[in-house]
């Protein structure tokens, strides 16, 4: 067990973050590690804050003494222009989840990437990734998309509600992987591209508590492919629910929000958390707010 007599202020600023169960696995993990560590949600909508507020509350965090706070919709993306230091893949995906103070300064950082692609090596172990089919590109949707085309995804169609923001990403991510085909796609254009992907990504809140149901018609489906959701609460979506129905292999999103807070927890103390452990907790919380 680590012990440290430095205390650790964290706090997860965004939208609706009042029941996020990220504070629960950090404060869970600090407490076997021996670790003073409080996290605090620091909800906008509690607030009457717009996401564009962000610079001014982190400011406001510094002063009041936080060491670091996560960064979640809706300001992944306008948190950039207030950070004094961004690591190079979070300036490359164009959003930053993890954020640092270090002697006054914000230090950005992405975990939403390395979080999923550590979620899909542990929990779709060998899937076929050559050609991927990914609905939404916002700031998780960014992520996501870098994390498959970093690890051999060659043909991604992003497909995003708002063209010019799929057409904008993709035209970045052509850039940063010039090797990968990547193509901006409308949603009207998904069932004629389902036959001809390997597997399915969801990275849009369509299947969250607040925005239940399906984010696509199910009917090109096969159980050939793989079906990841970024969503975690539920666990079990209506996408996770019906494509294992259909006998696809599945990956849920407490993948991606357990490898996410694995990462962010590693960078905030220095001290390498239990991924499993982790993980087992997230769901014992899931299990416990049913």
């Amino acid at each position: 067990m680590s012990t440290t007599a430095e205390s650790y202020l964290v706090g997860l600023i965004g939208d609706g973050v009042m029941p996020s169960l990220t504070p629960g696995m950090h404060e869970r993990e600090a407490d076997v590690q021996g670790l003073r560590y409080l996290y605090r949600p620091i909800d906008l909508a509690v607030l009457g804050r717009p996401g564009s507020d962000v610079g001014a509350l982190l400011k406001a965090g510094a002063q009041l003494g936080f060491n670091a706070f996560n960064i979640t919709h809706p300001c992944k993306q306008l948190v950039l222009e207030h950070l004094d230091e961004i690591t190079e893949n979070a300036r490359d995906i164009g959003a930053v989840n993890t954020v640092v103070i270090r002697e006054g300064k914000f230090h950005g950082y992405n975990t939403d990437a390395s979080g999923f692609g550590r979620g899909f090596a542990e929990g779709l172990p060998g899937a076929n990734q050559q050609r991927v089919l990914q609905l939404g590109a916002g700031g998780a949707g960014s992520a996501v998309a870098y994390a498959l085309l970093a690890s051999g995804t060659e043909q991604l169609f992003l497909v995003d509600p708002d063209a010019q923001r799929a057409g904008q990403r993709a035209a970045e991510l052509n850039r940063l992987f010039p090797h990968a085909e990547i193509t901006a796609a409308s949603p009207e254009q998904v069932p004629g591209l389902l036959p001809s992907v390997d597997g399915l990504l969801n990275a849009t809140p369509i299947g969250m508590h607040h925005h239940p149901g399906l984010p696509l018609e199910l009917e090109g489906l096969e159980s050939r492919h793989w079906v990841a959701d970024c969503i975690y609460r539920p666990v079990d979506t209506e996408l996770i629910c019906a494509a294992r129905a259909r006998g696809c292999r599945v990956l849920d999103g407490g993948h991606m929000a357990v490898g996410q807070a694995v990462d962010a927890f590693e960078i905030f103390t220095g001290i390498k958390p239990d991924a499993a452990r982790m993980r087992a907790h997230l769901l014992e919380m899931l299990e416990a707010g049913r």
